[in-house]
């Protein structure tokens, strides 16, 4: 079967695109922007990409059409091509669920932050364990160095996205996965654009654990009052609880690179990993409780991770220039921004931090978050904000910072600015959701002279 994808590197399409042609489809796709890792993924693999949404991609043969959610009515060519010529088309959780999943143990993975990385490491952790599993995730375990697979084992993790399936589809995608085993991670609004508010969300989030059956298990934390409002809506299968007061899994940091795992107040273990911060404890929690729902035990769990190498674009070391160090990370949430600096600051000590940050992501572009991301940045010495086409005034926004704060609606010159700042011993962290236009391998070039 001829496939061909519309949205095709976004990094949920494009792991659909990977699935599918493993399983022996003839893939190919198309997307308005094309950035790594995504295209050198898709690549490799052997996937044709068209740049744009041409009309003439109608012509193409195919025998469906799969429509990530980037698409819209009235903006590509294609998709109105498509709808006037009758042509099959089908969103792509549905595809997944219809072609994949429905055949599988499904291991979900939600939350506003922390999916990518906790279904990696339950990947890694069943992978470990000789399970063999299936994945999608939303970017690219080191660990596998390919964001998608397909296998025989009846086990499939899924980074379950709580954003709209389609433009002809508005419930969430996870909606779709139908888990055996599904994670809660925590719960904040976002995507704004979609969710008018965050009890819009909890609805979604319900909607999730209303699919899985009696014999599943909802793997929630326990500290979040989102997360424990939802499952008061009424929950119908088994649940654990990390990371809050009372029995559960609970973590007690060590150090920086090791803390003990407990259930229920008894010793499972210790892990000993490279990963930073109180918020990967938790995602390792989640994960090491929802393996054993996979009959893994926790200590072969705690095992696993100590072998973990994380996921591109999580505190991912780009490189290191006459002692300035300068790093990648997806952070766009200001939640998830706090929380990026937070671990960086446990690994790197007194030394100085300078932030440099895009807020690109269609929640911030919005400006529904504005207020809190000058509280964010606390634990930047310098900041560095990019804010080209970005519709509200950046510069008020981080007035809170003063002269440790500066915006540019210039990429080269906010280049040449953080250059200028920087010191041996200072850690760069770039952040963004997007390709932030390959800035890393500038600041590191501009670094070098």
């Amino acid at each position: 079967m001829h496939i061909h994808i519309l949205g095709i590197c976004g990094t949920f399409m494009g792991g659909i695109a990977v699935i599918a042609k493993q399983a022996g489809h003839q893939v190919t796709g198309c997307d308005a922007q094309v950035y790594p890792p995504m295209s050198t993924q898709l690549e490799a693999q052997g996937i044709a990409l068209i740049e744009g949404f041409g009309a003439e991609q109608a012509d193409s043969g195919a025998d469906v059409y799969v429509i990530g959610n980037v698409v819209s009515r009235g903006k590509q060519p294609l998709m109105e091509a498509i709808l006037d010529r009758g042509l099959p088309y089908i969103s792509g959780p549905q595809w997944l669920y219809e072609n994949v999943l429905k055949d599988k143990w499904v291991l979900a993975v939600a939350g506003t932050h922390g999916k990518t990385t906790t279904s990696a490491m339950l990947a890694w952790i069943l992978e470990d364990a000789k399970l063999n599993p299936g994945y999608l995730v939303g970017g690219v375990p080191m660990n596998f160095e390919v964001s998608a697979r397909l296998t025989e084992s009846p086990f499939f993790v899924i980074e379950a996205d709580e954003y709209d399936t389609a433009f002809f589809d508005k419930r969430s995608k996870f909606v779709h996965y139908r888990p055996r085993t599904a994670i809660l991670n925590n719960l904040e609004y976002d995507h704004a654009d979609i969710f008018p508010d965050l009890a819009a969300i909890e609805t979604q989030f319900h909607h999730l654990v209303r699919t899985v059956p009696g014999q599943g298990l909802v793997v929630a934390n326990g500290g979040d009052e989102n997360i424990l409002r939802v499952l008061g809506k009424g929950c119908w299968s088994g649940v654990e609880y990390f990371a809050g007061p009372g029995f559960g899994w609970k973590a007690k940091a060590l150090d920086a690179a090791s803390f003990d795992v407990t259930l229920d107040d008894q010793p499972a273990g210790r892990v000993t990993w490279g990963l930073v911060g109180e918020h990967n404890q938790h995602n390792a929690l989640a994960a090491i409780a929802a393996a054993r729902h996979a009959g893994v035990p926790p200590q072969a769990a705690i095992d696993a991770l100590s072998r973990f190498q994380n996921v591109k674009r999580r505190l991912e070391l780009r490189g290191t220039v006459n002692g300035i160090a300068v790093y990648d990370d997806f952070a766009h949430h200001p939640t998830a921004i706090a929380t990026t600096l937070a671990g960086l600051r446990s690994r790197v000590g007194a030394a100085r931090i300078l932030a440099v940050l895009e807020p690109r992501s269609n929640t911030m572009k919005l400006g529904i978050l504005k207020d809190q991301l000058a509280g964010s940045l606390q634990d930047a010495q310098k900041v560095f904000c990019y804010a080209k086409d970005l519709g509200w005034d950046a510069a008020a926004a981080l007035r809170p910072l003063a002269d440790r704060a500066a915006v540019y609606d210039d990429l080269d010159a906010l280049v040449e600015a953080v250059a200028a700042q920087a010191r041996s011993g200072d850690q760069i962290l770039t952040m963004s959701n997007g390709g932030f236009g390959s800035i890393h391998a500038k600041l590191l070039t501009r670094l070098a002279r």
